[in-house]
């Protein structure tokens, strides 16, 4: 893959991640590495495919509460959200 650094995965956004991808699939495709770097080439491309598969299914997440009405899992507005919804629900007890 060159002499490029390869950043860290956890720390890419989905574009970059989608890109890099790109780049290793075409370069496993030409099959010009040895066995050895297409072993590594491979192994990237699945971590990089996996990081995708993590910002897709967030941003699913996020979709899904925005059309439910609600904050996004984790953020303050969510746990608002359900700390009034849990104090209501024992209220009608």
């Amino acid at each position: 893959m060159g002499t490029m650094p390869t950043p860290e995965i956890s720390a890419l956004s989905y574009e970059e991640a989608r890109d890099e991808l790109v780049r290793v699939v075409a370069e496993l495709e030409q099959g010009s590495t040895t066995l050895e770097e297409s072993i590594a080439l491979w192994e990237r491309g699945e971590a990089l495919a996996r990081r995708c598969e993590e910002w897709l299914i967030g941003a699913k997440a996020r979709l899904d509460a925005a059309r439910a009405g609600v904050a996004a899992p984790g953020s303050t507005a969510s746990a608002a959200a359900t700390s009034a919804a849990d104090t209501g629900a024992a209220d009608s007890e």
